[in-house]
């Protein structure tokens, strides 16, 4: 196996009941795993099979025998941030002392437009995709993607990431992706984890 699924940095049912065990079951071990599967053999027997997955990403974007390759390395690579971006008990406000509270004060205008804006996106994106914090040009952007694309083919850090794919959400909230991204900003998103990206690139 060239690349391998990282551990959940939680149990399955940490984050219940706002996605539950079973959202787990099949997001991560069925498409999580079904594209790390399916990207290891596109790879086999190649030179992008000893790369890291982030250099591979940027290597085969744009190119257009390589689609396959890129979808599956973006989405595993986008899951692995996805379960990072949430922990149990999360949700709510960064800290005020942070220095991401002062960056979403400064850039975004206050912690209530980047929840709207946030939800916003979420809710709008057309079909699957995600919605990330970004640091681009040294300010706190948000931003959504189509299907598998991710903020490092756009030269942007990411810091945060919200799945809106529907089996991200399907089987606990059905076709209201609204309660879906109310539950993720008011309950699992990991502050710590977009404060440590953050703090890594400025």
């Amino acid at each position: 196996m060239s690349f391998t699924l990282p551990e959940l940095p939680y149990d399955k049912t940490a984050l219940e009941p706002y996605i539950s065990e079973k959202t787990l079951d099949f997001h991560y071990d069925g498409h999580h795993t079904g594209y790390l599967n399916k990207l290891n053999e596109l790879v086999e027997n190649t030179d992008y099979q000893h790369a890291k997955i982030e250099e591979l990403i940027i290597k085969v974007h744009g190119n257009s025998d390589k689609v396959p390759i890129f979808n599956n390395a973006a989405q595993v690579w986008n899951h692995t941030f996805y379960w990072s971006s949430m922990k149990k008990n999360g949700g709510g406000k960064p800290q005020n002392d942070s220095i991401l509270a002062k960056k979403i004060q400064d850039d975004i205008g206050s912690f209530d437009k980047f929840y709207e804006e946030f939800s916003s996106y979420g809710v709008s994106q057309f079909g699957s995709g995600w919605v990330w914090l970004v640091l681009e040009k040294g300010k706190l952007k948000i931003t959504k993607t189509p299907n598998a694309d991710l903020p490092l083919i756009y030269d942007q850090v990411p810091l945060l990431a919200m799945d809106v794919w529907e089996h991200a959400y399907y089987l606990d909230s059905q076709n209201r992706r609204i309660d879906y991204v109310k539950a993720f900003l008011d309950h699992l998103i990991n502050w710590g984890f977009a404060e440590e990206n953050l703090r890594k690139n400025t």
